[in-house]
């Protein structure tokens, strides 16, 4: 995710209602809760026991796979009607599978193809199902859940009351086009869609999402093939890497769907298909950003090892928000639309959405790398990288800073996270020279692609592959109660 400085919110509500911002607000709030971040949690939750936010997941609950097929009527509004298949397994026996959920109506729910009991806790946005028998480990069960109405309402930690997370909805001033898409980080997917919605229970995901003659549908993933019946378009996305719920990208509009040649970084020397999706209209010099998304999938390959998905682009929306790695597909409003962020984004799809915080305290090692890919990126244009790490320090020095590690929630997307997060980065490579952070770096996505990794287990891997002076540079920054020295890369 990239955010500017935070903003005043009166200038952020006057942006956003200038651009016909709707947001998927109750229409009372017996129909369609709105609750803040952290849903309640009771002594006998069996959450995952995130430090952040301990009311998410299920301990124990493995989600495999999602088979989510979705359908919008009118693109603007928050209605969505629709059904999600889980593949689950479990590593403990489960007399009860609790998904996060909020909001949407659940009218069935079947477990291997067979009506299942359940409930909805909206204080504890959970939904609650009953197994004919405990699903044990080893095990493995589809539960399909048919819901629609209008999604739940969690408000984001960094910019305050009628921002939301999760699904979002924008109408025009006319009231006749509209689009919508998801906003999701840290924890909005299950205001959509249920869920294990923690970073920690990475999914596979198949998505159909249909939607009105004239609009067009962009999700994560790999672009199957388009069909047409009674007025409607479905479009199919399989995205075959397992990401978190939160970088799951679903976007309806009027695109123009653009498309460039596929670039040859991809694992084992696959290709990886570009395209980008603009809402028509949109002028050309907006769109001349993206024109180098080529080459900084080459750059940025180069030092992190090959990319990680099958499909790279950008879809662009235009309430002024925050940016948003979405997986395969970067978010990106019209505040944020520059190649800086367009890199950033794109350095998340190693980090975040295939090397993934094992819980929301780490969520450095997602924006602090992802923050560092503007060093990079800058050297690779011939510019200083060590003055953007200088211009870092500087902002650090006046607005000060933390250990990395987060410890409440409006730290997760902070100066620190970002800023002291990329120079804990750099001070890696300060320490060990140029060779050894690129091996460093080709050696850690490979090591956690696909998968998680906390701040313990980064500095230990950091040991093994850099020694005691790597691990020792990075540990002064992660744990540091003061501001360590700036680092200095040599010959930069």
């Amino acid at each position: 995710m990239r955010r500017k400085e935070q903003p005043r919110l009166a200038l952020l509500l006057l942006g956003l209602l200038s651009l016909g911002w709707t947001g998927a607000q109750p229409s009372s709030p017996s129909t369609v809760p709105t609750l803040p971040l952290r849903p309640e949690v009771s002594p006998a939750a069996d959450t995952l026991g995130d430090p952040i936010f301990p009311g998410l997941g299920q301990a124990g609950l493995d989600v495999r796979h999602y088979d989510v097929s979705l359908t919008v009527e009118r693109p603007g509004t928050p209605e969505l009607y629709g059904s999600v298949t889980l593949t689950l397994s479990s590593t403990r026996p489960l007399a009860e599978i609790r998904l996060d959920f909020l909001g949407l109506a659940v009218s069935a729910v079947r477990w291997n193809n067979r009506a299942a009991p359940y409930r909805v806790d909206a204080a504890a946005q959970k939904l609650s199902v009953t197994p004919p028998a405990p699903l044990l480990p080893g095990q493995e069960a589809r539960l399909t859940v048919v819901y629609g109405g209008r999604p739940g309402v969690i408000l984001d930690p960094g910019f305050g009351t009628p921002v939301q997370l999760g699904w979002q909805s924008v109408l025009a001033a006319d009231g006749r086009v509209g689009a919508n898409f998801t906003l999701s980080e840290p924890h909005g997917t299950h205001t959509f869609l249920p869920s294990n919605d923690h970073p920690s229970d990475k999914a596979t995901f198949t998505t159909r999402l249909t939607v009105p003659q004239g609009f067009t549908a962009a999700a994560s993933g790999v672009e199957g093939p388009v069909t047409e019946r009674g007025g409607t378009r479905t479009f199919v996305f399989t995205q075959a890497q397992p990401i978190p719920t939160y970088v799951l990208g679903l976007h309806v509009n009027r695109f123009e769907r653009v498309t460039a040649p596929a670039v040859p970084v991809g694992v084992g020397g696959a290709t990886v298909a570009r395209r980008d999706y603009f809402p028509v209209g949109t002028p050309p010099n907006v769109r001349a950003v993206y024109d180098r998304t080529g080459e900084a999938l080459r750059v940025l390959s180069e030092w992190f090892g090959p990319y990680p998905f099958g499909a790279c682009g950008v879809a662009l929306v235009t309430p002024r928000l925050p940016a948003l790695e979405t997986a395969t597909l970067s978010t990106i409003p019209p505040n944020l639309n520059t190649e800086r962020t367009a890199v950033h984004e794109l350095a998340h799809q190693w980090f975040g959405n295939d090397v993934s915080p094992a819980t929301w305290a780490d969520v450095w090692l997602n924006e602090g790398f992802a923050t560092y890919s503007d060093v990079l990126w800058t050297e690779a244009q011939g510019g200083d990288g060590q003055a953007v790490a200088a211009r870092w320090y500087d902002t650090l020095v006046r607005g000060g800073s933390r250990p990395l590690v987060a410890t409440r929630e409006e730290q997760l997307f902070d100066r620190s996270a970002y800023q002291r997060g990329a120079l804990a980065v750099h001070a890696l490579r300060a320490a060990v020279g140029d060779a050894a952070f690129r091996a460093f770096l080709r050696a850690y996505t490979a090591r956690f692609s696909g998968g998680t990794v906390s701040t313990p287990e980064f500095l230990a891997f950091a040991r093994a592959q850099t020694g005691e002076r790597g691990e020792a540079a990075l540990r002064l920054w992660v744990e540091s109660p003061t501001l360590p020295p700036l680092p200095v890369v040599a010959g930069r």
